[in-house]
């Protein structure tokens, strides 16, 4: 029994020096005040769970997607136009010519990788500054999605969007699922060669360089993987909405950067994409809890209360921008106390633990 105290202590211990502790620290406040809110037994009810996870893993998949890319030490805003790139061709290309349901998903993830792997040319070849190139490309992207569906149209047929919004067993929601698997996707790539090398190259290309790794095939292959997680993700928001929209999802690009942030992913070799999953849900949650405490708490206690969405707005985004703030100052600290260590470790002649 002590040496079970012992183990569970040594791990927090080791889990509180990492980057992702304080977006788990925002994530599990914002989970209390959920069930503050609405209760314990609604909150975990199996239909709460699946409409919270439904809705919002297109957003989480997207800010896992940017996390990848923040680690190697790059970033693409024009993340969430192509998430509607991907709607756009899995609902016209059944509509217009016949094609399979299926095959059209999978030609709306070959385009997202194609997308990816070009605003990864611009970035990781040509060197234009990821920023600018990935800015203009999201008007590029605009573009080809309003030629090919000029307004909001087409429908999913039912089978497909009920399956997404179902629960497994009568308790595990199929997003939830997906979302674990996209999950398991980092936890495999972490685990080879390529997840050091990524790491290597987010905090210094050259050093990487001069250790034998090819900087702009890494940062290629990153992109390419994000537009594959990007295109999952662009399957999961036209099952969400069950239709068409050419314009949806573009302030996801901003979003998901801030979600990393949130949940502790720095800009270059710095956290993981557990940062990005934390620092999503936060932001999901805190939404989430503000909407029902406008809607049913107050209600219930000020009899005749009404306010706006925009209250709604800007209570939620107070409280996100404090837990930005915090994860800010923690991290920083972080930083500070790991150079700390591991030049004392130097200065005594001991091994790093790394």
């Amino acid at each position: 029994m002590n040496d079970l105290i012992e183990s569970i202590q040594n791990f927090f211990r080791r889990f509180r020096r990492t980057p992702a502790f304080t977006g788990f620290i925002l994530f599990l406040i914002a989970i209390l005040l959920n069930m503050t809110i609405q209760g314990p037994a609604s909150f975990f009810s199996p239909t709460s769970l699946n409409t919270l996870f439904s809705k919002n893993s297109p957003l989480i998949m997207t800010a896992m997607a940017q996390g990848l890319l923040l680690i190697t030490g790059t970033l693409d805003i024009s993340i969430g136009i192509q998430l509607a790139l991907v709607n756009v061709i899995a609902i016209m290309l059944p509509q217009q010519f016949g094609v399979p349901v299926i095959a059209g998903w999978i030609a709306g993830i070959l385009a997202a990788m194609l997308i990816s792997a070009v605003c990864g040319f611009l970035v990781s070849v040509l060197r234009l500054p990821d920023l600018l190139a990935s800015f203009s490309l999201m008007y590029v992207i605009q573009g080809i999605n309003v030629l090919i569906m000029p307004t909001p149209q087409g429908k999913v047929p039912e089978a497909y969007y009920k399956a997404y919004d179902s629960l497994l067993g009568g308790f595990l929601p199929v997003s939830a699922l997906i979302l674990f698997l996209v999950f398991m996707l980092w936890v495999f790539i972490k685990r080879i060669r390529f997840g050091k090398h990524i790491y290597a190259v987010g905090i210094s290309p050259r050093n990487a360089f001069a250790a034998g790794i090819n900087p702009t095939k890494t940062k290629m292959y990153a992109f390419l993987i994000k537009g594959f997680i990007v295109g999952i993700a662009g399957i999961c928001l036209t099952l969400m909405t069950a239709s068409g929209n050419p314009l949806q999802a573009q302030d996801y690009g901003m979003r998901s950067i801030a979600a990393c942030i949130i949940g502790g992913l720095g800009f270059g070799g710095w956290g993981s994409l557990s940062c990005a999953f934390f620092g999503a849900f936060f932001w999901v949650l805190i939404q989430n809890s503000v909407y029902f405490l406008f809607t049913q708490l107050l209600v219930r206690l000020i009899p005749g209360f009404q306010a706006t969405s925009y209250w709604q707005n800007l209570i939620s985004d107070i409280i996100i921008f404090l837990g930005l703030m915090m994860t800010i100052v923690t991290s920083k600290g972080q930083r500070e106390a790991l150079k700390r260590a591991i030049v004392s470790q130097f200065k005594r002649g001991e091994k790093v633990d790394g």
